[in-house]
């Protein structure tokens, strides 16, 4: 198996110890001393639940490194939210699309 997923790896105050996360599988998690053993048992977790889901004819999550995008998505504002933002990219003498990319990205 390719294991593009996406890992992280945090310290939890509850449990005092690091714990490993997924991006694409939310529900699982690892905790562990160190943050290499929380990454190592995640990560086997993964493989594990992945080769599972194969057995069973499930298919597994994409990982997110893996896909493709377009760079457009839609955003639902309020309409004065909408109004405001027209007049700050007006006042700027940039584009709403402009504004907004650049605000997103900060």
């Amino acid at each position: 198996m390719n294991d593009h997923y996406t890992y992280r790896v945090t310290w939890s105050p509850e449990d005092k110890e690091h714990v490993g996360l997924c991006t694409e599988f939310p529900s699982l998690s690892w905790l562990a001393p160190t943050p290499a053993k929380a990454l190592a048992g995640i990560q086997r977790l993964v493989r594990d639940t992945v080769a599972d889901m194969q057995t069973t004819g499930e298919t597994p999550p994409q990982p997110i490194a893996d896909r493709s995008y377009s760079g457009k998505f839609m955003v639902r504002v309020p309409p004065q939210t909408h109004r405001a933002l027209a007049l700050a990219a007006a006042e700027e003498g940039v584009s709403l699309n402009r504004l907004v990319s650049a605000r997103l990205a900060s």
